[in-house]
């Protein structure tokens, strides 16, 4: 990857709905090798996929909470059963397992504190192999869905 294959990188980060023209005016090349530049960097899977970036508030989900975890027991079976369990539940936004102590940091959204305590008691005190759970509230997002560093 050199320093072209890095530019189309962030400007795709800033605006995946560039076209092909943009970009490639964007980076400093004609159409077609900013084209094939592309299809490598997806083909390669360094560009993974494109999304739309859609405002929780908006569409009624502005509470978020951040739930640790810690697990009863770590075998195999419980942490498959556990992480299978977490990727069903739609507000749960980003589960990262982690080392240490708690073992799991999830990113939960919601309509309110209501919506959150039913989650929490009807959906993720009764996972798989759960010893604790904690919780807190985000007050603030500082730096969200940031570009990577190119």
């Amino acid at each position: 990857m050199d320093i072209v294959d890095r530019k189309i990188l962030a400007e795709l980060q800033e605006d995946g709905r560039l076209s092909i023209t943009e970009l490639a005016n964007r980076v400093g090349l004609s159409v077609s090798p900013c084209h094939r530049r592309l299809r490598e960097l997806e083909r390669s899977g360094v560009i993974s996929g494109y999304r739309a970036v859609v405002d929780a508030e908006a569409v009624g989900l502005g509470f978020q909470a951040l739930v640790f975890i810690t697990m009863r027991q770590g075998d195999r079976n419980t942490v498959a059963a556990f992480e299978e369990a977490v990727a069903t539940i739609p507000q749960v936004v980003s589960a990262e397992r982690l080392f240490g102590d708690p073992d799991y940091l999830l990113r939960v959204v919601g309509a309110d504190l209501a919506a959150f305590r039913a989650l929490y008691d009807e959906d993720l005190a009764t996972l798989p192999g759960v010893r604790n759970l904690s919780s807190t509230l985000v007050m603030k997002h500082i730096v969200q869905e940031r570009p990577l560093p190119t």
